[in-house]
């Protein structure tokens, strides 16, 4: 090739810069990056023998937990107060002074158990399962939202994540505040509704099932994509087709395809490297509270899934360095991200049952 040879654009081989809507933020592509050999951290595979039942997991059904209160005998999800909140009750009011502004705050912490065995996680468990989880998170946004301004669902899966136990569980945190994830997202999705009308997620929901470069998983109700702006290598987002504002509204029948697609999306995600997939992941809806009365339609829906992977179950993605001090970095484009390649309307069959 000659030195005054035009060399044509490709996404999978030159940097570029992706423009994220929902947080008003770049983010750096390399994806020629993957191409440098491994010498670094090599994360312990996740444990795959996890006993059913362990009398001295506090998260089991009839086991004792840390404050001496005995868990029911529950056979479907389960509710607690948690017992190491990350916030003290009636903390005094710090004040502030100048450069350091302080502001004492109020939350709500829950530990919600999804199943009573602990050999089990989401795409493990039955359909029907799955949906009373859903069912329950509805119910928690619908009770807590009517007090607290943000209700958040969150689950931390695996211990590269930091999740200390095993059982299948997540944490809903209620809060008299909006966090500033969500505030930049609410900032971010009402400039958009303002300028072009409709809502920033339900138009890109429609753009990515026209095109399908990074559709992971679809049904007539709900879709999963790498999104065009992903951070993180396998990250995912997924979203209701129709216009919906919290979990709470969605319909009976929604509930059970979100129950399908969510199967389906983390069967793929555990199929990836045949193991139980680490990932951490949370619910976003209009915000609660004194904003129940508000104009929201600028909201839509949606779910992150934030895995920390990378080249394999023991690699995995760090953000230091320039991610921390300049801008977000991702080591491969997220149309070249494989769970892609799997995209059907089959369901796909767990790598534990197939062998």
């Amino acid at each position: 090739m000659s030195v005054n040879e035009e060399v044509s654009f490709d996404a999978k081989e030159h940097q570029h810069l992706r423009y994220n809507p929902l947080r008003d933020t770049w983010v750096l592509v390399s994806a020629h990056r993957m191409k440098r050999p491994w010498a670094g951290q090599v994360e312990k595979p996740p444990e795959e023998h996890v006993p059913r039942h362990d009398p001295h997991n506090p998260l089991c059904p009839g086991n004792t937990r840390a404050n001496g209160e005995i868990n029911p005998d529950y056979d479907s999800t389960f509710l607690f107060e948690n017992d190491f909140p990350a916030l003290q009750p009636d903390a005094p009011d710090p004040g502030e002074d100048n450069c350091i502004t302080q502001y004492n705050i109020c939350q709500h912490f829950f530990v919600m158990c999804f199943h009573p065995w602990s050999d089990v996680t989401l795409p493990l468990m039955k359909k029907e399962e799955v949906v009373k989880v859903i069912d329950k998170w509805a119910e928690l946004v619908e009770e807590l939202g009517s007090t607290y301004p943000w209700v958040q669902i969150f689950e931390n899966k695996g211990a590269m994540m930091g999740c200390s136990n095993p059982h299948p569980h997540c944490q809903v945190w209620a809060s008299n505040f909006l966090p500033n994830e969500p505030a930049l997202s609410d900032r971010c999705q009402r400039a958009f509704h303002q300028k072009h009308g409709e809502p920033l997620l339900l138009q890109y929901a429609k753009q990515e099932a026209e095109k399908k470069e990074r559709v992971v998983v679809e049904t007539s109700d709900w879709l999963a994509v790498v999104p065009y702006w992903a951070t993180w290598p396998y990250q995912t987002l997924l979203l209701p087709r129709r216009h919906v504002l919290r979990i709470n509204d969605l319909t009976a029948e929604e509930r059970e395809g979100l129950a399908d697609i969510m199967r389906r999306l983390l069967t793929k995600y555990d199929n990836l490297f045949e193991i139980s997939f680490p990932y951490s992941m949370g619910w976003h809806g209009a915000p609660t509270g004194p904003h129940l009365t508000e104009d929201n339609s600028h909201w839509q829906l949606h779910a992150h899934y934030y895995p920390p992977l990378l080249r394999s179950a023991t690699v995995k993605k760090f953000m230091v360095g320039y991610e921390m001090l300049a801008q977000e970095q991702r080591d491969l484009t997220p149309e070249q991200v494989n769970i892609i390649k799997t995209t059907g309307a089959k369901p796909t069959l767990y790598y534990r049952v197939s062998h």
